[in-house]
């Protein structure tokens, strides 16, 4: 298995805590969860070698901050 990067992170307290109850939710640690929400964006962002979603980049309406 290929070594993983190191990447440090910072987030407000709002957004940990929203991802650690997400995480739990899934039966995952939080490391693991920010794994696989940027894996499926990453993924989603990319289909058939083209970018969709041309409203991705648009800020969200919600407050994780």
């Amino acid at each position: 298995m290929a070594e993983k990067k190191q990447v440090p992170l910072r987030l407000s307290e709002k957004l940990y805590s929203a991802i650690a109850a997400w995480a739990e939710d899934d039966f995952r640690s939080v490391n693991g969860q920010i794994e696989y929400l940027l894996s499926e964006c990453v993924r989603q962002r990319k289909k058939d070698g083209k970018y969709v979603g041309e409203e991705i980049d648009k800020p969200l309406d919600i407050d994780i901050q």
